[in-house]
This record gives C-alpha cells, structure tokens and sequence, in this order.
C-alpha cells in the first residue's frame, strides 16, 4: 500500500517525538518479554509447583488470552479516557500482578496471576502504538518509527527465553517476574514526564456485548486446543467447547454488524490488503511461539541441556530479528510492504523446514541456521503487517487500530502455545523429536502464507476509501 496523505507537522519537536517512542518502546519491550521469557522456565516451574503439561500451558496462555481478548477495548478506552492515562494505569496494573507471580505458591495463583498481568498488558500494547500514532502524523515517519517499535517488540520476544534462561540458572524461576519492577517504575516515571495526554475527539461508546462474545471466542478456542490432547477430542467437553466458539463467532458477527459504533468494524475485512494483514499477523506468531515452545521440551527434556543454554540457543533468532526490524521499517517506508513481506515469508518457510526432519541427534548448527531463519522472517514480518493494519483505520480510532494488529499477534501466540503443547504432550523424551515434527510443518506453512499477505499488499490501480469515522454511520 502506498501512502497518498500529505505530511501533516507534529506539535512535538523531534527530540520530544522519538523520546516518546522510546517510553512507549520500554512498555512494549516489557509486554513482548513476559510473553516468551516464561517458555523457557516451564520445566523448573513444573518442578517447583509440581504441575504437568496442561497446568504449564495454562501459566503461558492465560497471559495471552486475556491480552489478546481485552485489546480492543483497552484502546477503545484509551480513546475515550486518555491514552497515557490508561497507559500508566495499565503498567500499575501488570507490576501488581508480577509481584504476585513471583511469590505464587500454587498452579492456581500463578496462572490468575498471569491472567492479571495479561490484563495490564491489554492496556499497554495498543495504547502505545496510539501514542506513537498520535505523536508521529507525518507517514514516513510513522513508518520508520513503527519500524522501530516492530524491533523491540520482536526483539523482546525473540529475547525472553535467553534472559529467562540467564534469570532462572542465577536466581531461580520467579526472578523472570521480579525484574519487571525496575522497568515499571522506570516505565512510570518517564511517561509522567515525556508522554504527552491524546485522546479521540470522538470516541466510541463502550460495546459490552461484543467485548463478552470476542472473549468467549477467543477463551473457548485456546481452551479447546489445551484440553483436547488431554481429555480426547471427541469428549463432550471439547465437542461442546467447539460448539461454544461456533455460536459465540456468530453472534459477535451479528452484534458487530447492527451496531451503530461496533468494537471491531467488519466491514474492514473487506479490504484484501487489511485483512490479510491481520491474518498475516497471527500466522507469523504462530510460527515464532511454535518454534520457542518446541525448543524448551525438546532441547531440556530430550537432549537435557539446561535452561540457559536452552534460551542461548534461540539468541541467533533473537539477533535476526533486532537486525531486520528497523530495515522492515525503512523499506517499508520507501517501497511499501510488499517487499519486506515477501522476504519474511522466505525466511521463516525455510527456517520451518530445516526442521521438519527432526531427530534425537540433529546437528546443532542446524538448529542455530534454523532459529536464525526464523529470527530474521519475524524481523521483516512486523513492521509491514503492523504499518498496514494501522493504515486500515480512521486515525481519530488509532486504540482501536493498533488493538485489532495486537489482538490478532496475541491470539495467535496462545494458538501458537497451544499447538506445540498439544503436539508434545504425553511425548517421552526419546519421541519427542519426532512427535514436534507437524509443528516445524507449520512453521514453513506459516511462512508461505506470508507471500499471500505480500501480493494482497501491492498497490492497486484504484485508491479504496477508507470506511467513513463511525460518527458519521451513527443513525
């Protein structure tokens, strides 16, 4: 997609601009490393709990449950409040809730406890977007700086399980939640000083309804694909559960469509270019929580290496991704998306099948070019899928514009967890390299997908209008 908006001048001084990038990206950093610095310590939490695979499916999905369902509305309500002020309320939120993590003395805490910080996260992850949004109007800027958020969130996911690694082999599994308290009060302090207060000029009412059946939706998938490998996937709760989501997905079309100011505008997915955008987004998380979740069970529990070194094997992915997020951004800037898309495909499509013969006694260096592969395809990944799916909105509904990329990631990180745990679960450690196998199959489908997302992003003959602001669909 091409930009056709003339450049807009920022009341904000450049310094200001990319210091209030910087605050946001600190936020975001902290979102990303809670979502993948738990993987690697899943062996020792389930020693020092003593809790089995399904419980530890549990402590990494309902973080990215509830921050994939409630983003949406977490910028709907940024929109509507005050962006920084959901925003500071939102790392109060998340610290809180690490603090309890770290002290949890059961599977049943720790897993509320997640929940909890994927509750402040909601508030964190769209609204910084926003700001930057807000703060950076002219589109090339705004490209390079979504560049630059694309790195650090990519960076941060890519980086969780070496830092988790590096926490858990010095001070054991609960120092992954404590370090966040020093970023927190790092985030707060600085966003009082530099972020600036926005809101929409007119923001939308609250949509109870929809936000109950998006929740229900994306709650009762992820429960499904935990419990199936479990309770069998004919059982009547997971055929009920089945039905639930069926129902649940039709009604929130229903309510989407009759309501004069919907949580999520439909009528956006009938722009190729958007929509693919969004698909693109889940697929590539799939694809990297697929890969971080099949390397902690098969490098700890069949090759028995411990959780640092578990975590320095994934930093070849870690260093693809840093590297190639900000080049994303300036391609993206100057030629579009279409490019920076094709080549993560590439990547990630080879990275997937360099495994997909895995066995007991795979080569390491394999691994490395592998997960170096994967690195790199998410790094190119992020920046054009986010800069399309922002592009796709109103700019007074930013919140909701960057929620709707957020939701899609988040949704597909739980699918992501959630897939390689049902693929492993019940494996013993010699059959585990086999029984991951459909996983890295995915992980090169994922990537393929991701050349779809580059041909619908070229840019079209005719220029499609955006939907009209929702003030003037009101009747």
């Amino acid at each position: 997609m091409t930009a056709t908006t003339q450049s807009i001048p920022s009341p904000l001084s450049a310094r200001r601009r990319w210091t209030v990038l910087a605050v946001c990206c600190l936020s975001m950093f902290l979102v990303g490393l809670d979502t993948t610095i738990v993987n690697v310590g899943l062996p020792a939490i389930g020693r020092g709990l003593d809790i089995g695979t399904r419980s530890l499916e549990w402590t990494v999905d309902a973080y990215t449950l509830m921050l994939a369902s409630l983003l949406i509305s977490s910028g709907a309500l940024a929109d509507r409040f005050g962006r920084r002020r959901v925003f500071q309320f939102g790392l109060v939120v998340f610290g809180a809730s690490s603090l309890v993590c770290a002290i949890a003395p059961s599977a049943g805490v720790l897993i509320a406890a997640r929940a909890g910080q994927g509750i402040g996260a909601s508030m964190l992850s769209p609204v910084a977007l926003a700001i930057v949004v807000n703060a950076m109007p002219d589109p090339k800027e705004r490209a390079q700086a979504i560049g630059v958020w694309a790195s650090v969130f990519g960076l941060s996911m890519a980086a969780g399980p070496v830092v988790g690694g590096a926490l858990i082999a010095a001070f054991g599994w609960r120092s992954v939640f404590w370090i966040n308290a020093p970023i927190i009060v790092t985030a707060l302090v600085l966003t009082a000083v530099f972020v600036p207060e926005s809101r929409a000029q007119r923001a939308p009412r609250p949509d109870l309804p929809g936000q109950a059946l998006l929740t229900v939706v994306i709650g009762a998938s992820i429960g499904v694909l935990i419990e199936g490998p479990h309770i069998g996937w004919t059982s009547p709760p997971v055929l009920g559960g089945c039905a639930l989501v069926a129902v649940a997905a039709v009604g929130f079309g229903y309510v989407e469509s009759h309501r004069p100011e919907p949580l999520m505008d439909l009528r956006l997915y009938r722009r190729l270019a958007f929509s693919s955008a969004v698909l693109g987004a889940m697929a590539i998380f799939v694809s990297l929580n697929v890969t971080l979740l099949l390397n902690t069970f098969y490098l700890q529990h069949a090759r028995g290496w411990t959780p640092l070194a578990a975590g320095l094997a994934t930093l070849p992915m870690a260093v693809g991704a840093t590297i190639c997020a900000p080049l994303a951004g300036r391609l993206v800037g100057r030629t579009g998306p279409r490019l920076p898309l094709a080549l993560a495909g590439g990547f990630t499509t080879v990275g997937g099948l360099c495994l997909t013969g895995l066995d007991q006694h795979t080569s390491v260096l394999l691994l490395l070019l592998a997960y170096l592969l994967i690195g790199i395809g998410f790094g190119f990944a992020n920046a054009p899928i986010t800069n399309t799916a922002v592009s796709g909105l109103p700019p007074e509904r930013a919140g909701v514009a960057g929620a709707i990329a957020s939701t899609a990631r988040q949704f597909g990180s739980a699918l992501g967890i959630a897939i390689a745990g049902g693929l492993v679960a019940g494996a013993t450690p010699t059959g585990l390299a086999h029984a991951s196998r459909p996983g890295w199959v995915l992980v090169a489908t994922c990537g393929l997908f991701l050349f779809f997302v580059a041909h619908a992003s070229r840019p079209r003959p005719k220029t499609l209008r955006p939907a009209p602001p929702l003030a003037q669909r009101a009747v």
